[in-house]
């Protein structure tokens, strides 16, 4: 998972975020859980909807974008919102740590967590307990939600069955089926809108994305314009995407030279699942069917190819030596494109 854009007050929220902001607050509710795959903007209507919630002036559409909580939510420094994420999230959206947590970085005394930290916890239930600085209630965000591990879902999870008068939660989530089952039952739950494709591709146009490389960014990373985004903003042109099925059938050394190593899992798993598509009789979702090898795969060697990239997925994040973990990759994928019907 990429960290999602930042929005502020001043950009025009993507048309399928706007109708889904509009339909939520309609709808009363002290905690959400947004849920869908990843690239959807779990993110944005997330924080979309706590803005609303706080404004002192809000609409139908949503928070007025002018006012001084919304201002302080642009600039990070509401009092009424605590925001849980990991670490690593948290920097890249540019939310501030807590002091301790910050300190500790800066001294090297460890890394950036990966999960949302039951310390970081610990302090949402204390915030949960305190009177409304603005009179307009509190919100806690939570995205990732999926990054709670057991020890912080359950120190969430008493505020979450009896909340504050004042309490709202929005909770956004990527997988949400890895959350605990008590989780999800405690919060009304909305499953994220796809975008149409002319939707995402003028959002995409605005972020910068020339047209030329709009449709095929759009169509590799499955219809969900913010993986899209990510993909463009990696550096990786579409036609580098588009060549890489050819280029793991020749063996091509340099195949996947510069893709980090999440990447190139990812964009093998997604040539994988095209691959058994075809074989099965489907189109392919993430590749156009001319990009693909023209010679038939077998099914077999493909599913025997998934449950490794699945496997290798669960470590991918460990320090391999990159041209190493790369030539592997390479070597079983041109085995595997090979292997006849």
């Amino acid at each position: 998972m990429n960290a999602a854009a930042a929005p502020n007050a001043k950009d025009a929220a993507p048309a399928w975020i706007a109708a889904q902001t509009r339909e939520l607050l309609a709808r009363p509710g002290h905690a959400w859980l947004l849920q869908g795959p990843s690239g959807l903007g779990q993110y944005r209507l997330a924080l979309d909807l706590a803005r609303a919630w706080l404004c002192d002036h809000p609409g139908p559409k949503g928070a007025c974008g002018q006012c001084a909580s919304c201002h302080a939510i642009d600039v990070r420094a509401h009092t009424d919102l605590c925001v849980l994420m990991p670490e690593t999230i948290m920097q890249a959206l540019e939310w501030p740590l807590s002091e301790k947590a910050q300190l500790e970085l800066d001294q090297k005394k460890r890394k950036p967590s990966r999960e949302i930290r039951v310390e970081a916890m610990r302090d949402a239930v204390e915030f949960a307990q305190r009177t409304s600085g603005r009179g307009r209630g509190k919100v806690v965000l939570v995205y990732p939600a999926e990054r709670m591990n057991h020890v912080t879902a359950n120190a969430l999870l008493k505020t979450l069955e009896e909340p504050p008068g004042d309490l709202r939660f929005v909770l956004a989530s990527e997988s949400a089926q890895q959350l605990l089952p008590t989780i999800r039952s405690r919060c009304l739950n909305h499953t994220m809108a796809w975008p149409n494709e002319a939707d995402a591709l003028q959002w995409l146009g605005g972020q910068g994305v020339a047209a030329s490389e709009a449709a095929s960014l759009l169509r590799i990373s499955g219809g969900r314009p913010e993986d899209a985004l990510q993909l463009h903003l990696g550096g990786t042109p579409a036609a580098r995407w588009q060549a890489l099925p050819r280029a793991l059938a020749a063996g091509q050394a340099d195949a996947l030279d510069g893709w980090p190593a999440a990447q190139a899992l990812d964009a093998l798993q997604r040539l994988c699942h095209d691959l058994m598509a075809r074989a099965c009789g489907a189109a392919p979702r993430y590749f156009a069917a001319a990009d693909l090898p023209a010679r038939p795969v077998s099914l077999a060697a493909l599913a025997a190819w998934s449950r490794e990239l699945g496997a290798s997925a669960r470590t991918i994040e460990h320090p391999f030596v990159a041209g190493l973990l790369a030539e592997h990759l390479v070597v079983r994928a041109r085995r595997v494109l090979n292997s006849g019907s």
